[in-house]
């Protein structure tokens, strides 16, 4: 891993910025607080700030390989000490060697060693500071890629999920289709194979969207039309279908599959059960901000809903996998009356 600070130019920027009001003050400290030269306090300032940022960048690696994620403990204390004491020797050396080489600042030798106690402590100082910085880097870089991580591992635990819950609902209806076909085979041959094509273009429009989470409302609904025409062979005339869609729903964005287990369901537990005639209602519109998705049938006395349910479960498992909400599936029986409400956010 590289130094975070030169990644990108606006942490260089920073970084330069703060060693340019370090030296401001450390310039202002010696020619103020212990009157020195002017010329003194400028060369100073400059050589040895400009040394000090450079080897902060490099305190980037006792930081990166000396660990502190189990416990600080003395020996890691004693190791920082060390490269602390090492860092400030050679911040010392080299600026002094310089300045008193190169710049040959007269009597300057004098008012260095005067201040050598100081310096030393200041160089031990940032290497402190400026090491426990990159700790805190280190440490909200880990954090986040744990929490990169965590979130990807729930998208791919929700993604199985859902994927398990759509592989819950299509082969129930295929398996009850099947049968009926078996059924047809010797009674109706005839109306078996239209039931086999109706079939076939249901698997067709499944297939074809099975990697969608999402599709457009109209699509769903030409899915059911699909559906009821398998089934109108299958029952006849023991069901009415009646639909009252509002204007601008059907462009709007819906489950993948979400209304297809709330027809089966009506189909398996009101029709199939029933004597007389049922009538299967759909109404799609928007409330507050849901598109509101009402599937009503009626039934007789003595219904009731053995063995359903792991449709309905589905639904509501499904729409809160994607949605993130509770709540979103409303189940009603009154007055005869059997009405399952989906409010899909939009």
């Amino acid at each position: 891993m590289n130094n975070p600070i030169l990644k990108n130019p606006r942490n260089i920027f920073f970084y330069i910025l703060f060693w340019m009001f370090e030296a401001l003050a450390y310039f202002l400290l010696i020619s103020l607080g212990l009157n020195i030269e002017i010329k003194f306090s400028i060369v100073d300032s400059i050589v040895f700030n400009i040394l000090l940022a450079g080897l902060g960048l490099s305190f980037w690696y006792p930081a990166r390989y000396i660990s502190v994620e189990d416990n600080f403990n003395y020996k890691i204390f004693l190791k920082h000490l060390i490269s602390g004491i090492i860092s400030s020797c050679i911040w010392l050396l080299v600026g002094f060697l310089i300045i008193n080489n190169f710049v040959k600042a007269h009597g300057y030798s004098e008012f260095f060693y005067s201040t050598l106690g100081w310096r030393f402590f200041i160089g031990l100082l940032f290497y402190f500071l400026i090491t426990a910085f990159y700790y805190i880097i280190i440490y909200y870089n880990s954090l986040q890629e744990k929490i990169l991580k965590e979130s990807e591992l729930r998208n791919l635990v929700t993604e199985s999920e859902l994927k398990s819950l759509k592989f819950q609902i299509n082969p129930h209806f295929i398996f009850n289709s099947l049968n009926s076909m078996s059924a047809l085979t010797t009674i109706d041959p005839d109306r078996a194979r239209s039931m086999i094509l109706k079939l076939a273009d249901f698997l067709r429009y499944t297939l074809a969207n099975n990697g969608k989470e999402k599709n457009r409302l109209e699509e769903e609904l030409k899915n059911i039309n699909l559906y009821l025409d398998i089934e109108k062979i299958r029952f006849e005339d023991k069901f009415d279908y009646i639909e009252q869609i509002d204007n601008g729903v059907l462009d709007l964005k819906v489950p993948n599959m979400i209304l297809q287990p709330l027809f089966e369901n009506a189909i398996k537990h009101a029709v199939y059960d029933s004597l007389g005639k049922i009538t299967i209602k759909l109404k799609c519109s928007i409330n507050n901000n849901f598109l509101r998705i009402s599937l009503e049938n009626n039934f007789e006395d003595g219904y009731s809903k053995k063995g359903a349910g792991i449709g309905l479960q589905n639904i509501k498992s499904r729409l809160e996998l994607i949605y993130g909400q509770k709540n979103l599936v409303d189940i009603k029986k009154e007055d005869n009356i059997f009405n399952v409400i989906l409010y899909i956010p939009v």
